[in-house]
């Protein structure tokens, strides 16, 4: 099956995952993917290929004769696509040869150059861009159309001598659970890479240290007009809070190693509020003085307003990859060769985001990420570039075969 084909496949089934959800993976519809990838998987030829209650897809190219002996590489990428928009019925549109002007989503809906200057990059390109009313699913399943195309093309072309190759497929990530159940051991790779990453040429290998904030607030509603040192308002609480948050410590106002508190959630009553935060810093000393600065905020409102009346949820979701990585200058040193070699100028920065790639690293697995070719992800301007894409698939093949020469 042609690569453009494979991902307007995927796109075309809902996997939307749900972060209110308890079970794992958090939305059924991530079993019709993640089910069709198992018997894709067989009718290529893969061997071990499995699937078990968490939904873990996995499957085994064989290593070609001579290089049983080559060190286990695995390639990953992840089903679900972000709760921030919907994921249902995607209607793609595919561009040939992009002009370099604006894109017209929908006669309402244009997708412009001068929101968007990276789009300058693309001309000549084949992009596949959202219709405007959904997003696309680009991420990740860029990423999984790439390791199937490559796994077909593997097994296809046993002249390409490679060791064996673990390919796998999780839920999840888009709400930081995708490898929570993951059995590394299971996987059985000695070294990993997730196709996870956007722009042509992205290789990163040092991502955010993760953190998520939930504050409930108790108010106390009293009639507004006899409310004078009685009410406590829990809504101007959480927007009192918010307005603590140093300003220059926002998304909007950060880039590169910068961290910052970002406010996605304010919902409630004069009753009852809730108000939540991600947090993130690239350096963990940094990272650690932000969770403090969180629990110093709520306290001191706290002394404020009452004891208890705001109460906090702090947990880490995943840390910084780069200490696990580097101890393996190998793992960089091959992926930078691959891209070289697929005529790729590699592009090494740190993500500003996570990846499945970041805790398993932390599990005992090195997985840096590589690019997968989409841009503008968890929303309707979502666009991949399928020329990346393709970029992309002989990087996969590149590094299968570099690791066992």
């Amino acid at each position: 099956m042609e690569l453009k084909d494979r991902f307007l496949k995927y796109v075309a089934i809902n996997t939307q995952s749900d972060e209110s959800s308890e079970s794992f993976p958090s939305s059924a519809c991530q079993w019709d993917l993640l089910n069709a990838l198992v018997e894709e998987m067989r009718l290529l030829g893969l061997e071990d290929v499995s699937i078990d209650k968490y939904g873990y897809a996995m499957g085994t190219i064989p290593a070609t004769k001579g290089k049983e002996s080559a060190p286990v590489i695995g390639f990953l990428a992840h089903v679900d696509t972000s709760p921030d928009m919907s994921g249902k019925d995607v209607r793609p549109r595919i561009i040939e040869c992009y002009d370099g002007g604006d894109v017209m989503l929908n006669p309402s809906l244009t997708m412009r150059v001068t929101d968007f200057p990276e789009l300058s990059r693309f001309v000549g390109h084949t992009l596949i861009h959202t219709d405007g009313t959904t997003l696309l699913g680009a991420d990740d399943k860029a990423g999984v159309a790439e390791i199937m195309t490559a796994a077909e093309y593997l097994m296809s072309h046993p002249e390409v001598e490679h060791g064996k190759i673990r390919i796998g497929f999780t839920p999840d990530e888009e709400i930081g659970r995708g490898v929570d159940f993951f059995d590394v051991k299971a996987f059985g790779a000695d070294f990993a890479y997730t196709m996870d990453g956007g722009y042509e040429g992205e290789l990163e290998y040092e991502n955010f240290n993760a953190a998520s904030a939930k504050i409930a607030i108790q108010g106390r509603n009293v009639h507004p007009g006899y409310a004078k040192g009685k009410m406590i308002n829990a809504l101007e609480v959480a927007c009192e809070l918010n307005s603590l948050i140093p300003a220059t410590e926002r998304p909007q106002y950060t880039e590169g190693y910068e961290g910052f508190y970002h406010l996605i959630s304010l919902s409630g009553s004069v009753e009852q509020a809730s108000i939540a935060y991600i947090i993130r810093d690239h350096d963990a000393e940094l990272f650690e003085r932000k969770k403090v600065w969180m629990w110093s905020a709520v306290d001191m409102l706290n002394k404020k307003y009452g004891e208890g009346v705001l109460t906090l949820t702090l947990k880490d979701q995943y840390y910084n990859m780069r200490k696990m990585v580097e101890p393996h200058p190998q793992v960089i040193e091959l992926a930078q060769a691959a891209m070289i070699e697929a005529d790729v100028t590699p592009i090494v920065r740190p993500i500003r985001g996570g990846t499945d790639g970041a805790r398993l690293s932390f599990m005992g697995l090195p997985c840096p990420n590589i690019f997968a070719g989409g841009m503008n992800f968890h929303g309707k301007f979502e666009y991949c570039s399928l020329n990346s894409m393709e970029k992309a698939v002989r990087v996969i093949i590149n590094l299968a075969r570099k690791w066992a020469e």
